[in-house]
């Protein structure tokens, strides 16, 4: 059963910068967790949860309109970790901030994610 920890959110200054992470355990080996669709969601207060970046097993990546240029999803493989890089932070991007993965591969704004953390604070002012 693969269980998902996000860290680092952070209440930060609009321009500001984050890193978040997303520890996965449960997974096999490191091969199998570089196999795996993996993706980032946010939810704000009052809005829809939104998928706003995905790394496929093949490295593909996608993200949101509000994502792009500003946001990076990577795998450091030898920790079994996804991260979210983001910088030029404004207050729109204020939301808790969640990992997903699956076993299949990735369906942009449409893939079926089985595992989904709990989720990390970011706040922008």
């Amino acid at each position: 059963h693969v269980q998902l920890v996000e860290s680092g959110g952070d209440s930060v200054e609009a321009g500001g910068s984050l890193r978040l992470s997303c520890d996965a355990s449960g997974v096999a080996s490191a091969r199998d967790f570089r196999e795996n669709c993996m993706g980032w969601f946010r939810q704000a207060p009052g809005k829809e949860l939104e998928e706003i970046a995905s790394i496929g097993g093949d490295g593909v990546t996608n993200y949101a309109d509000p994502a792009k240029g500003r946001f990076t999803i990577s795998h450091d493989d030898d920790a079994n970790r996804l991260d979210l890089r983001m910088r030029s932070l404004t207050p729109e991007d204020t939301a808790m901030y969640y990992c997903a993965a699956t076993g299949g591969p990735c369906s942009w704004l449409g893939t079926d994610y089985a595992f989904r953390g709990q989720g990390t604070q970011v706040t922008v002012s």
